[in-house]
């Protein structure tokens, strides 16, 4: 059955980045959607406002009887109530990834896929197409600054269409795409729940690089692990930031940025690709991590035949992702950014980012690790990002899908650290520990439910 022709569609998990954006196509399909979540979040209410039944208990009944079609998340447990009864009733059930690939098998596809730098790479694609007004559409795993929301369609109409996805390597979901330009932005050791070691996880990415269509482009990390196919009928680039390299064409099939300067906190670079050179592009974001994924988004705009005035007015007018390296305060006496870094590569390229802007400053970090199992696996590595900040505190452990790990604790963590400053503190008493130390600059890191901490954390301090 195609997507079009489903009247009703239930979603196990609707909260989920990437479950809502795919929630959202069905609606704008017309499509009547519904669905469970085990909390209630802004996204949630965002979705009941824009038509979406949503419930938050585990009920049988409220699924309508009506039901073509489910979409479930991995991250559902199996016993689940609901996810129980519709395997019992044998309503046809599709994981999030099986329908994000059959989606985007009717469109060319560019797909962004990394442990880190995805979103913000791939939002930043949606944001060049949409400025270009080319038609197409993107499934984001982050809320665009510039369009508020994860989901975005230009109506084709009868003009080829382009499809943004997140190739999530999580289950191995990106194994579901067929892209035509495929970009891999890092390859750092994650879900050891699921891949047991980092060989064996860099063996998947090399596998989903096997699922490019026959002509198509991998546009690849420089220094990243993983390995292209042997004799692939793709083509191969790579992509990187050099300070030192002069701006001139080459030959290679690389794109570099390079001649970069910060002027008023904003970079000023050139882009080199194979066969031209780009003079002095802006890009407003800090941090030379968001550089590294504007180079590559710029690389698949480049290979997609867009010209440099098109790019140019994107990357100057590109506001990010919430969550993002989100400045929420910005004052003399005190700055608040508040992160979605729950890796430690991002939680070092985070920190670094701020240390370049605000040299000489103490920091204080507040950190919700993410999940058990990857506090259990990457605990020194935790350790030894959170100790580039002058403070760290951190929270207890986010569960999302997971259940407890014996001896597996925030503290895991804070015995590491060598920082002479550190602490676990109760989520509830963050805020009036926050306003006793009166921090100069604050970091707000994690994945898991410390964004409900950012609006209370705004009011105290934005007066």
């Amino acid at each position: 059955m195609k997507p079009e022709e489903l009247s009703s569609v239930y979603f196990l998990g609707i909260g989920g980045i990437g479950m809502s954006a795919l929630a959202r196509y069905f609606m704008h399909l017309g499509a009547a959607v519904t669905g469970y979540d085990k909390t209630p979040t802004v996204l949630t209410q965002q979705l009941a406002g824009e038509g979406m039944k949503i419930h938050f208990d585990e009920n049988p009944d409220l699924i309508p009887k009506n039901t073509e079609l489910v979409i479930y998340t991995p991250a559902i447990p199996r016993e689940n109530k609901e996810f129980r009864f519709i395997i019992r009733k044998k309503i046809r059930m599709m994981k999030r990834s099986e329908v994000l690939g059959m989606i985007s098998s009717n469109y060319f596809t560019i797909a962004v896929a990394g442990t880190h730098g995805k979103t913000t790479t791939s939002t930043l694609i949606a944001h060049i197409l949409k400025s270009a007004g080319i038609p197409h559409i993107a499934f984001l795993g982050g809320i665009s600054k510039n369009y508020g929301t994860n989901f975005l369609i230009e109506t084709p109409g009868s003009t080829p269409a382009v499809c943004v996805v997140e190739a999530d390597e999580f289950d191995r979901s990106f194994l579901q795409l067929s892209p035509d330009i495929t970009i891999i932005t890092s390859a750092d050791p994650d879900h050891l729940d699921i891949y047991h070691t980092h060989k064996e996880m860099l063996a998947s990415f090399t596998e989903f690089t096997g699922k490019i269509r026959k002509g198509g482009s991998l546009i690849l990390k420089a220094g990243v692990r993983v390995k292209p196919l042997r004799s692939p009928d793709y083509n191969v680039f790579s992509y990187c930031l050099d300070k030192k390299k002069p701006s001139k064409s080459t030959n290679s099939k690389d794109f570099l940025a390079t001649g970069i300067v910060i002027r008023n906190g904003v970079y000023h670079y050139d882009f080199c690709s194979p066969n031209d050179v780009w003079m002095n592009l802006v890009l407003g974001l800090p941090g030379l991590f968001n550089l590294e994924n504007a180079v590559a988004a710029t690389s698949a705009a480049f290979l997609m035949g867009l010209s440099r005035t098109q790019i140019a007015k994107a990357l100057k007018s590109y506001q990010g992702v919430v969550r993002r390296f989100d400045f929420q305060i910005k004052k003399r006496g005190f700055v608040f950014i508040d992160d979605y870094a729950h890796h430690p590569e991002e939680l070092r390229a985070c920190i670094e980012a701020v240390k370049e802007m605000y040299p000489g400053r103490k920091i204080t970090g507040v950190f919700q690790p993410h999940l058990y199992s990857r506090t259990r696996d990457l605990a020194d590595e935790f350790a030894e990002s959170l100790d580039l900040l002058d403070e760290v505190v951190l929270l207890d452990i986010y569960p999302a899908r997971e259940k407890p790990i014996e001896g597996v604790s925030s503290g895991l963590i804070l015995q590491k650290l060598q920082s002479g400053k550190k602490q676990v503190i109760e989520k509830a008493k963050l805020v009036k520990y926050l306003k006793r130390q009166k921090p100069s600059l604050l970091l707000t890191l994690g994945a898991g439910d410390i964004d409900q901490l950012v609006k209370p954390i705004r009011r105290a301090f934005d007066k």
